[in-house]
């Protein structure tokens, strides 16, 4: 019963997964795009190589590449290229083993829940944008 559902409403579920995985990055590369020089400060912080370069790049991956994510433009490759930036923002951004607690056990569900979106972005390369995509692939 359940597959028949999944299957009959296969294409809205995608869409509905991929404006879910984008609105957390979509809204977090706006922030970091209207407070930049904090950013670049955090990333400083962070360890993050070339804080303003990091910087950029995450602003453009999280609102640029984000919305053809949504939008359905290039799904495939881009869902790929989303999983190294997650897996890269989940190891500088969370490096949950260099910290004691309470701030270890904060940064550890933080990496996990990078982790969570990369299967969700796994799914999303393998099953392509879906009919509501505005490049189509099957």
């Amino acid at each position: 019963m359940i597959d028949r559902f999944v299957e009959r409403n296969r294409d809205g579920v995608i869409l509905v997964a991929r404006i879910l995985l984008m609105a957390l990055f979509i809204s977090s590369g706006i922030s970091k795009l209207a407070n930049f020089s904090g950013t670049v400060a955090y990333m400083g912080v962070l360890h993050a190589p070339l804080p303003e370069l990091a910087t950029s790049i995450s602003i453009f991956m999280e609102v640029f590449v984000g919305l053809a994510i949504l939008l359905g433009v290039w799904v495939r490759p881009l869902a790929l290229l989303f999983v190294l930036f997650t897996l890269g923002t989940a190891l500088i951004g969370h490096a949950f083993w260099t910290m004691e607690s309470p701030d270890r056990d904060l940064n550890l569900i933080h990496f996990f829940k990078n982790l969570a979106i990369c299967g969700g972005l796994l799914l999303l390369a393998v099953t392509g944008g879906g009919r509501y995509a505005l490049t189509r692939s099957r």
